[in-house]
């Protein structure tokens, strides 16, 4: 029997999606869910401004939110580093997307968190995700062909579809169709899933997908 899905839509550079993984992956074992891992490549200064425009009371709430995570962090026994800049995750996104075609995803997935957060990975460096991906097992000519050929349509069409869905950060998990922003709300996620009705629809709007 299918098992219903929870798609999720993330961003190695965001704090909140890295200490949210560890409850999403334990929904698999707890809740028999299928996970569909897919990327949602902030825009930093679409939804920050630029630098100049930023206010004190803006860098306050920024203060607080990374010492928030870094409470969740802590508690995982995971090591959070402040972001040294700000960084395009183009190449980590696409190369998540390789990574799940080639049966490497969770080895690449965790490796690039937990990396990229103690300040020894730059996203938005190709050869640097490259070396991830060969550590994985994957190619490195594979992937960087893939990197030049249809990765960036494939990944903005995702970020269109996403937001055509209403999607506008991460972590955003979307089961029925019903979005769930943020590590706080996996509750929420986990009463809709135990509800049999919502299985049951969702079961039906398996095969559905947006575009």
């Amino acid at each position: 029997m299918p098992k219903p899905i929870v798609r999720i839509y993330t961003d190695y550079k965001s704090p909140y999606a890295f200490v949210a993984n560890k409850r999403l992956f334990a929904l698999e074992e707890t809740h028999g869910v299928e996970l569909e891992w897919l990327p949602y490549t902030l825009r930093v200064a679409e939804f920050m401004g630029t630098v100049e425009e930023r206010t004190p009371h803006f860098w306050r709430k920024v203060r607080y939110a990374y010492m928030d995570a870094r409470r969740y962090a802590n508690a995982q026994g995971l090591v959070m580093k402040g972001p040294r800049r700000i960084y395009d995750a183009f190449y980590s996104s696409v190369g998540m997307l390789f990574a799940q075609r080639h049966a490497f995803f969770r080895a690449y997935h965790d490796t690039v968190f937990r990396r990229f957060w103690s300040h020894e990975l730059e996203i938005d460096d190709l050869a640097a995700i490259t070396d991830v991906i060969t550590s994985c097992g994957g190619s490195a000519s594979k992937f960087e062909a893939y990197v030049h050929g249809p990765a960036r349509a494939e990944h903005d069409r995702i970020i269109d579809e996403a937001e055509a869905l209403g999607v506008f950060g991460v972590p955003t998990m979307v089961f029925n169709s019903e979005l769930f922003w943020g590590g706080d709300r996996i509750d929420m996620l986990i009463a809709r899933i135990e509800k049999p009705e919502t299985i049951e629809a969702a079961l039906g709007s398996r095969h559905r997908k947006p575009g």
